[in-house]
């Protein structure tokens, strides 16, 4: 039982949705990948190193250009940007990997699961 809190503090330590953290995370939990490998997976799939996973500068930018989102706070929004579902959208069409509010939003519109 101790996946979830050590994915989760991992996935804290490199930034989470400032850097790529949460992506790491994500393919850590579904895909059982070690850390090191899932590094390069994720990097090789952003196009960018391994050191630049968790620099938030970069990655700032390569989450605005892959339309993965980025952290919001109440001061600066990103309305013309992807957030919410259409992000994790995203995220699962970058990453090929499955996830459950993407796979049963698209069952309730289908029209979005075919586009």
């Amino acid at each position: 039982m101790l996946a979830q809190p050590c994915t989760h503090s991992l996935a804290s330590g490199m930034g989470g949705i400032r850097t790529a953290g949460d992506l790491v995370a994500r393919m850590q939990v579904t895909r059982g990948m070690r850390l090191k490998e899932v590094k390069a997976y994720v990097a090789d799939k952003l196009g960018v190193g391994v050191d630049d996973l968790s620099d938030p500068t970069v990655m700032g930018d390569v989450r605005r250009e892959l339309g993965l989102a980025r952290q919001i706070s109440p001061e600066s929004t990103f309305p013309t940007e992807p957030n919410g579902i259409e992000a994790k959208f995203n995220i699962a069409e970058l990453l090929d990997v499955p996830i459950n509010c993407v796979q049963r939003f698209a069952e309730r519109v289908p029209s979005v699961g075919a586009a």
